[in-house]
């Protein structure tokens, strides 16, 4: 019986969080957060990787 209730709490948990990952108000910041590792680079080192990969 605690196993059942056990086992029902966690898929109760787990589609809350499917629910809360694919809401349509958290895709700007998800978006956002995708984007972070690409916010330190200065814009003149991206110009030239991006010019690199164009010559090859």
């Amino acid at each position: 019986m605690i196993r059942g209730i056990g086992t029902a709490v966690v898929f109760i948990a787990f589609i809350g969080v499917v629910l809360w990952a694919y809401s349509s108000k958290r895709k700007s910041s998800f978006d956002e957060a995708a984007n972070l590792p690409f916010a330190d680079e200065p814009e003149s080192k991206r110009d030239q990787d991006s010019s690199r990969s164009n010559n090859q």
